[in-house]
């Protein structure tokens, strides 16, 4: 399983690319798929979660709707504009990171990349 403290700084790039891929999810199924995505190796807690979701929200990338599901309401989430715009720079910016780190993990020791 992947430390929570890897994942936490990129959250919000998995959270804005399961709804961009998905459509409209709530919380319960994000943490699901992105369980079933990475075979068990993410897994994801509703304290991380919703906080995310609450910053996405409140800087316009999510919107929310209500749905009542066996007399519980069910908070829908999906992206806005914004959103959209938002989740293309987050997979830019994650995917150099992973680029990078690559290229640090695959250095042998005492050779110079200069």
């Amino acid at each position: 399983m992947i430390p929570s403290d890897l994942i936490k700084g990129s959250l919000k790039t998995i959270v804005l690319k399961l709804l961009k891929e998905e459509g409209p999810m709530h919380g319960y199924a994000i943490t699901r798929k992105v369980e079933e995505l990475t075979s068990g190796k993410m897994k994801l807690t509703y304290g991380a979660l919703y906080p995310i979701l609450h910053k996405l929200e409140k800087d316009g990338s999510l919107v929310t709707a209500s749905e009542n599901f066996n007399n519980r309401i069910r908070i829908y989430y999906s992206l806005t504009p914004k959103g959209h715009t938002v989740v293309a720079e987050r997979i830019k910016e994650l995917s150099e990171f992973i680029e990078s780190l690559q290229q640090i993990v695959d250095t042998k020791p005492g050779i110079s990349h200069a």
